[in-house]
């Protein structure tokens, strides 16, 4: 397979804009700063019942995952949406409170379908205003309808983004189940990503409706994660919920570019919950070979599977939470 020259970027912020956990107390460590509006800046909201009539005005945590991608390539300042959180509103809050600007996205590239990732492109349209005109990146089975068959309950189905609302708020969609570029070659979106480890084998109660029929659907096709490529530090691997397995996805990713050292590796890797617990012994083992130099497990990763990545890569594992922000810039040459 031939590589994609991911082209190396002069420095890379990446900013989790939603998160399942919030934490004013959550330390800093090396290049993961913690921006925690009402803490470590001044932001407030109105309460009548603290002394002085204000409180602080937190970042709020919601079951979901978002960030923003901000990066700098030949003197041009570049900013990615990837992912919008689980409400109509939290991204965009949250994106106020850290003083952010929606207005300032140039792409969004959605990890795949599940609304607990797409719900807030509701908000980012009135935050915008007027017709976004933005491009949207996304694998075709974005659309499918999907639910949750549990062991002894009837089938839940989950909400699906409406592909006439996307079109008329004026979203430029591109459907891609290959890898491509954004901004000139600056990230990379995996597209699908191969499956190759013998315990990564999706989510057992996932089902799609095909051709008028459930189906079983564990792999999630539609699973990809995004990279970037940071001069003397390696890829920085972001995912939503790694459904594609979170090993398989950083091996993908170094396979597509050929770049070996994984500066990061930032997102969902859904391993939470009695069907994943007996894969996060090999996944752990084979992160730790993999070495990154930091290690952020978001969103659907889980206690169980955050404690042990925790216990194997003390000095690359941080504590996720809203507000996480990774900030790299290029070693000289």
């Amino acid at each position: 397979m031939a590589t994609f020259d991911l082209e190396p970027l002069d420095s890379l912020t990446v900013t989790v804009l939603i998160d399942n956990v919030t934490d004013l107390l959550a330390t800093e460590k090396g290049p993961v700063k913690r921006l925690q509006p009402g803490i470590t800046s001044p932001s407030t909201q109105p309460s009548t019942t603290l002394e002085g009539g204000l409180g602080f005005d937190t970042l709020l945590a919601e079951h979901g995952f978002s960030a923003l991608v901000t990066l700098a390539k030949g003197g041009r300042k570049r900013t990615v949406l990837y992912d919008t959180g689980v409400t109509p509103g939290g991204m965009v809050e949250n994106m106020r409170r850290m003083d952010l600007s929606p207005k300032d996205v140039e792409t969004i590239v959605l990890s795949h379908g599940h609304f607990d990732h797409t719900t807030g492109l509701d908000g980012f349209i009135g935050a915008i205003g007027g017709r976004a005109n933005l491009p949207v990146v996304i694998h075709p089975d974005f659309w499918a309808r999907r639910r949750l068959a549990f062991p002894g309950r009837e089938p839940f189905e989950i909400p699906s983004t409406s592909r006439g609302a996307l079109l008329g708020a004026g979203f430029e969609i591109t459907e891609d189940k290959r890898p491509s570029f954004v901004l000139d070659g600056s990230l990379l979106v995996t597209g699908e990503v191969d499956r190759t480890t013998e315990y990564e084998k999706g989510f057992p109660i996932h089902q799609a409706l095909r051709d008028e029929e459930w189906m079983p659907d564990p792999l999630v096709l539609d699973d990809q994660a995004l990279i970037a490529n940071v001069r003397g530090h390696g890829l920085v691997v972001l995912t939503g919920c790694g459904h594609a397995g979170i090993v398989n996805t950083v091996r993908y990713a170094q396979k597509l570019t050929g770049v070996d050292k994984i500066a990061a590796i930032i997102g969902g890797f859904h391993l939470n919950g009695v069907v994943f617990e007996a894969i996060i012994p090999p996944t752990v083992a084979a992160l730790r070979e993999i070495a990154p130099t930091h290690i952020v497990p978001a969103h659907c990763t889980g206690f169980p599977a955050q404690v042990a990545l925790s216990a194997a890569m003390p000095e690359a594992f941080v504590a996720p939470a809203v507000g996480t922000r990774l900030e790299l810039t290029a070693e000289p040459e």
